[in-house]
């Protein structure tokens, strides 16, 4: 039997963090010359992961490109860190939350009534 939300909420934090080591790939790499920032489309990665595709990450095309061909803003990094972060808090909390209800729902009543 699979559960769907439990489906869904697994692959939303597995692309969370994925996207979260893109970003601090990007972060790290902030001062090497000719460094290109990746990122993945969410929404795509996460369609990928519950359908069992793979989706990769994509350079990005907006990015203003520096003096030494780094085109990484480290504001812009951190913010999308935050997000990002926001966004695996929330799915770690309802994942644990749901599932305490589940196990709440399937354990015998202790007093019987």
């Amino acid at each position: 039997m699979q559960i769907g939300f439990l489906n869904f909420y697994s692959g939303v934090i597995s692309v969370s963090s994925e996207r979260a080591a893109l970003i601090a790939d990007n972060i790290a790499n902030a001062d090497t010359p000719n460094y290109d920032a990746v990122d993945i489309d969410f929404g795509a990665a996460l369609d990928g992961a519950l359908n069992g595709t793979d989706v990769s990450p994509e350079y990005r095309a907006d990015a203003t490109v520096g003096l030494n061909g780094n085109d990484v803003s480290l504001d812009a990094e951190r913010v999308e860190l935050a997000a990002n972060g926001e966004q695996l808090a929330g799915a770690a909390t309802f994942l644990r939350q749901s599932t305490s209800d589940l196990i709440t729902a399937i354990r015998p009543n202790p007093t019987g009534i």
